[in-house]
């Protein structure tokens, strides 16, 4: 993951594509990213990186079909938000603290899968 500096504090990472999903690894994301794309689902990778406790690290989806793959360490808490007609599956930490990964997903079809390293 890579730090906003205090020059550009919000800076945010955009991927668009109109058929097609995107490959996100952490190590090039920034604290907020938007994936949009018409039909496609979003495959992200975190955990090849080191979320500091306290800090939440923002994954906005926007498809029309097409769903979220997140994949975490064991210890990040994952909140999912947004509207969607698929579900959400997590079976992750339920305790407070720690990093936090935000996933807001917005779309017809396609769900939330969370799966931990």
């Amino acid at each position: 993951m890579t730090k906003s500096d205090g020059e550009n504090p919000q800076k945010t990472d955009i991927k668009v594509s109109l058929i097609g999903g995107h490959r996100l690894a952490g190590a090039t994301l920034h604290e907020r990213t938007v994936t949009a794309s018409l039909i496609g689902g979003a495959d992200i990778d975190l955990t090849d990186i080191d979320i500091p406790d306290g800090t939440e690290l923002r994954i906005t989806k926007l498809s029309l079909i097409g769903g979220v793959s997140l994949k975490v360490r064991r210890d990040v808490r994952v909140e999912v938000h947004g509207l969607r007609l698929g579900g959400v599956k997590d079976d992750g930490p339920s305790e407070p603290g720690g990093p936090t990964v935000r996933i807001d997903a917005w779309g017809l079809l396609g769900g939330v899968s969370v799966s931990r390293a």
